[in-house]
């Protein structure tokens, strides 16, 4: 069912997109990125705003991306609740220190679906825009677990009313797969192995941005 909504969503809101987003789209090497992701992947992105779920969806057009979500936006309303579910959405409340959405990213991944996860858990304050925050790092176990790979991703954040001149546009860069299992060693314990993997992970995205900056000139 949520592929079928979802593909409904896209069509019906594609007018919206292309006047507020006007993404343009870079990759790390693009003999080894490309938006036709084939089998299970996760795809791992900096947060910068409400709208970037959306646009991830059009970045990806052809697969299902099911977001996790947390419980202060997915329970806001019941219209906005209902539309996350219908597009597959995993609800995600730390704050009860419920952590069954991880077993659920695990069983999507299993069935070769993509799930879209923003590690810093929350969007910037306005003095922290543009610096990427903390990386929760639940996402690691999960891809350890099932054996998708990561698909790190870079967007600037700049949608809607942001855009003041015509030049101005949503830009994303796709860095290559990132497998988490070629960075474990099996010398080190799981805490210092996860903590490894997930400033890794971060610092790609890190590099993403400044060779988004770099593509832009």
């Amino acid at each position: 069912m949520s592929k079928i909504f979802s593909w409904f969503v896209k069509i019906t809101g594609y007018p919206l997109e292309f006047f507020f987003y006007r993404k343009k789209i870079y990759y790390e090497d693009k003999k080894h990125t490309n938006r036709n992701i084939k089998g299970a992947a996760m795809i791992i992105s900096n947060h910068t705003d409400i709208y970037d779920y959306p646009l991830m969806m059009y970045v990806f057009p052809k697969r299902n991306l099911h977001c996790l979500v947390a419980e202060v936006t997915y329970d806001k309303n019941k219209p906005l609740t209902n539309l996350l579910k219908g597009l597959g959405a995993i609800r995600v409340d730390r704050n009860n220190h419920d952590f069954s959405f991880m077993g659920q990213t695990s069983e999507l991944l299993r069935k070769n679906k993509v799930v879209l996860i923003y590690p810093e858990s929350r969007l910037p304050l306005e003095n922290e825009v543009g610096t990427l925050l903390e990386f929760k790092p639940s996402y690691i176990y999960s891809a350890l677990e099932t054996g998708a790979p990561i698909i790190p991703i870079y967007t600037n954040g700049i949608y809607g009313k942001l855009k003041k001149k015509y030049k101005d546009r949503a830009r994303v860069i796709i860095g290559k797969k990132i497998y988490v299992q070629d960075l474990y060693d099996s010398n080190k314990s799981e805490k210092e192995n996860i903590e490894y993997i997930n400033g890794y992970v971060k610092n790609r995205i890190i590099k993403l941005k400044e060779l988004l900056k770099k593509a832009k000139k």
